[in-house]
C-alpha cells in the first residue's frame, strides 16, 4: 500500500532498465499473451483489467506493451471522452457497463468508473456527496462484476513526485508528447497531495479479497510494464490451445496473367 504522501515502499531505487534488457523480455511476455488470447477465445473467458494512477504515471504505454502483438478484437481498450450531458443524468456507473467484456473478450480501462473518486473529486467536477455514494457503492457493482463470471483485475500505477515531474516536463518538450499535456495535466499537477487522500479513500473503500487493488512501481516504465504483465498472466488459469501446425500452400500459376503498364501512383521514396 502507497505511503500518504505518494510514494511506493520498494526500498532503494534501482538502475532503470535498458531498451535491449527490456525487449529481450518483452519477447516472451508477448508470447504468453497470445497464448491467453487463444484461451479467452476458445473458453469465452471475460476479463475486464482496469488501469488508474496519476497524470504521466505510464497508463497509456503499459497498456500499449500489453496490446501491441495481441488482436484488438478480443484485447479491447476503453479510454472513454468526458461525458455528455444526457451521460451525467444516468447512474454514474452506467456508461461504463456496456462496454463490459462478452465472452471470448479482454477490456482494459484505461481510466475507469474510478474517475469519481479520482480526478471528478479532486477537479470539483462532483460533490464530495457523490464520491460518497460512489464508494458506497461500488464494491456491489463490483461484487456484481465478479459475480457475472468476469476476472477483475484493478491496477494504480504509482509514480514519484520527481518522476512525474520529469515525465510531464518531457511533454512539454517533446513535439511527439505535446497531444499528451492537456489542460486538465496542468491543473491537477499541482494537486499531487489531493491526489493522494482521493488514492487513500479509494483503496480504503474498494479494496477487498474479491477485486483488490493491485499496486505497482512506475518510476521505471520499463519493469513497470514487464512486472504487469507477468502479473496479469499469473491471475489468469489460462492454458496453451494447440493448433495444427501451419505450412504455407502453394502458390496459383500465373496462368498467363501479365502485370498491366498502368500508371500507379508511387509514393516517393525519400528515406
Amino acid at each position: 500500500m502507497p505511503d500518504v504522501g505518494g510514494t511506493v515502499r520498494d526500498g532503494q531505487a534501482r538502475e532503470r532498465m535498458s531498451e535491449k534488457a527490456y525487449q529481450k523480455e518483452l519477447f516472451p511476455l508477448h508470447v504468453e499473451l497470445v497464448k491467453l488470447q487463444q484461451w479467452v477465445q476458445a473458453s469465452g473467458t471475460k476479463v475486464c483489467v482496469v488501469f488508474e494512477g496519476r497524470d504521466g504515471a505510464g497508463k497509456g504505454g503499459t497498456i500499449k506493451a500489453i496490446t501491441e502483438r495481441v488482436s484488438p478484437r478480443i484485447f479491447r481498450v476503453v479510454a472513454l471522452p468526458a461525458p455528455t450531458e444526457r451521460e451525467k443524468s444516468q447512474m454514474y456507473v452506467q456508461r461504463y457497463l456496456p462496454h463490459l467484456p462478452a465472452a471470448g473478450e479482454i477490456v482494459i480501462f484505461d481510466r475507469s468508473w474510478y474517475n469519481r473518486p479520482g480526478v471528478e473529486r479532486v477537479m470539483g467536477f462532483c460533490t464530495e456527496t457523490q464520491v460518497e455514494e460512489f464508494l458506497r457503492a461500488v464494491p456491489l457493482v463490483e461484487r456484481a462484476i465478479v459475480n457475472s463470471g468476469i476476472i477483475l483485475i484493478k491496477y494504480w500505477l504509482e509514480v514519484s513526485q520527481e518522476e512525474q515531474t520529469r515525465r510531464l516536463e518531457g511533454r512539454i518538450h517533446d513535439g511527439r508528447k505535446l497531444w499528451k499535456l492537456t489542460d486538465m495535466d496542468l491543473r491537477s499537477y499541482s494537486r499531487w497531495y489531493d491526489y493522494s487522500r482521493a488514492r487513500d479513500a479509494m483503496f480504503a473503500a474498494s479494496d477487498n479479497d474479491f477485486a483488490p487493488w493491485y499496486v505497482a512501481n512506475s518510476n521505471d516504465k520499463r519493469r513497470a510494464r514487464l512486472n504487469i504483465i507477468r502479473h496479469i498472466l499469473d491471475r489468469i488459469p489460462y492454458e496453451e490451445v494447440k493448433r495444427k501446425p501451419a505450412k504455407l500452400p502453394a502458390r496459383q500459376k500465373a496462368g498467363g496473367y501479365q502485370e498491366p503498364n498502368y500508371p500507379y501512383r508511387f509514393v516517393e521514396e525519400r528515406y
